[in-house]
């Protein structure tokens, strides 16, 4: 078979579509180059990174709707690392664990460490999820806002529970690009490599009140917390606009200026907007194809950031994606453990809806010539 090449309207500008990294705007870049090269090699306890901290901190609360009393703490990791972090400075007592995808595994199992309560996980089949379950004793529930490996969301709510449980939100996938209420959650926390159109090695967490009132009593008690995982720590150094260790200045950098962008552009109303037009336009496109479904069939459980479709037998998912990757539309490729005939596309907040329009017609395209 010869190659099949696109034609060239069929082109998006930006052929980006990868569930993380996300594409960058070329202004976070062209500001990079001006101003931010010029914070690298420099001291994170002086004042330009400080200041550059400190802008994040107050860039997230406003976009977060500026809870009273809520705090921004950030360290050195991702969400991988922050899943320890809350393992061994945020469960106390039973834990009650919403697992419909590989990510929300992996925070269920960081918290059946050997020291805490072995979790209740409930568990949901990949594409679908199901509810926390309110129930008397239990003291920290936790679930993926956004499990990006099925694109399966979960509302940010609480359910009834004892007045001194916590609500950890895993939002790697979902902060910026869908509006919530933060009162609804205690930890919302993330990577910014996704909405927020950053790198890695850094994890933020908006914390409540509750939230530090529960930091500080596992710091204080007898419970044995290395220094890098302990999120007194973390809070204490957030307070002075610093991380434990040397942060990733670029990813710094590169956040803040996409802080900056959603705050001037209208806000998490403004993002979850724009990454509702996008993800609905796909889902109404795979609704209207005869050789592609919705993996996610229950449409209220469809993320608005991450859109998994599953393709009829006699078409080769894999193949379809190695062509376009050929032609510059790259990492539309399923997450590797579902081992589905399937693609996965971002919808986050800097995907523009012209270039989805242009995915779909090359879909179509190499569907009819493969």
């Amino acid at each position: 078979m010869s190659e099949i090449i696109l034609p060239s309207e069929l082109l998006p500008a930006d052929g980006r579509f990868g569930c993380g990294p996300s594409r960058m705007r070329q202004e976070q870049l062209d500001a990079f180059a001006k101003q931010g090269a010029a914070l690298m090699g420099t001291s994170h306890r002086q004042a330009p990174i400080k200041n550059l901290v400190r802008e994040v901190q107050e860039g997230l609360l406003e976009l977060f709707h500026n809870p009273t009393g809520y705090e921004i703490a950030l360290g050195n990791g991702g969400s991988t690392a922050f899943w320890d972090v809350a393992a061994y400075s945020l469960a106390s007592g039973p834990t009650q664990a919403l697992v419909h995808g590989e990510f929300g595994a992996k925070f269920a199992s960081a918290l059946a460490a050997p020291f805490l309560d072995k979790p209740e996980v409930i568990q949901a089949e990949a594409g679908s999820r199901k509810e926390l379950i309110g129930k008397a004793g239990v003291k920290t529930y936790v679930y993926p806002q956004n499990e990006t490996s099925t694109g399966v969301i979960t509302p940010v709510q609480r359910v009834d529970a004892d007045p001194d449980a916590i609500f950890l939100t895993d939002a790697t996938s979902a902060a910026g690009g869908i509006d919530f209420d933060p009162l609804n959650t205690d930890v919302y926390y993330f990577a910014p490599q996704k909405n927020f159109a950053s790198d890695g090695g850094l994890w933020l967490a908006l914390l409540s009140p509750q939230a530090i009132a529960r930091v500080e009593s596992i710091a204080a008690s007898d419970r044995y917390i290395p220094e890098f995982l302990s999120l007194k720590i973390a809070l204490d150094n957030s307070r002075l606009n610093q991380t434990l260790n040397t942060p990733a200045i670029a990813t710094l950098f590169l956040l803040n200026e996409q802080v900056k962008y959603l705050n001037s552009s209208g806000g998490l109303v403004w993002a979850d907007r724009q990454t509702k037009q996008a993800s609905d336009y796909l889902y109404n496109w795979i609704e209207q194809s005869s050789f592609v479904d919705c993996f996610v069939k229950d449409a209220s459980h469809r993320s608005q950031v991450v859109v998994t479709m599953d393709f009829a037998n006699e078409i080769d998912a894999a193949e379809i994606d190695r062509v376009l990757r050929a032609n510059g539309i790259v990492d539309i490729n399923p997450y590797r453990k579902l081992g589905r005939n399937q693609l996965r596309v971002a919808t986050f907040v800097n995907s523009d809806l012209a270039d989805v329009e242009k995915l779909t017609k090359a879909i179509e395209y190499v569907v009819e010539r493969i």
